[in-house]
């Protein structure tokens, strides 16, 4: 769920300090796309959004939550972005977060 060596080479590469405000921007800005979508986003920027949000989760190790997205941006721009399965995206997401932040201590300590 968690691509955990690519938050610790984040952390490594940009500093603790940094590393805290990246993870609170990203937080806030995927809470944001996120509740968008979950209360009836425009579905003409849905494949925008899933760009968005797959690029941001790979860059702090949310693989699973990424592949969801991409898919999902996939299908918004091959025309099939009524057929985009938002609940697995969103719950995707709310799982990732959830292990994050319940086990970033723990990684980041060690």
């Amino acid at each position: 769920m968690i691509q955990w060596s690519r938050v610790s080479e984040l952390r490594n590469e940009i500093g603790e300090e940094d590393f805290k405000e990246v993870v609170e921007l990203f937080l806030e800005e995927v809470d944001v796309v996120t509740t968008r979508l979950r209360f009836g986003s425009n579905m003409d920027d849905l494949e925008q959004d899933l760009h968005f949000l797959k690029g941001s989760a790979l860059n702090l190790g949310f693989a699973a939550f990424s592949a969801l997205c991409q898919d999902g941006e996939r299908m918004a721009a091959s025309g099939r972005a009524s057929k985009v399965n938002l609940n697995e995206i969103l719950d995707g997401y709310e799982a990732s977060r959830a292990v994050f932040i319940a086990e970033l201590p723990k990684r980041v300590a060690a």
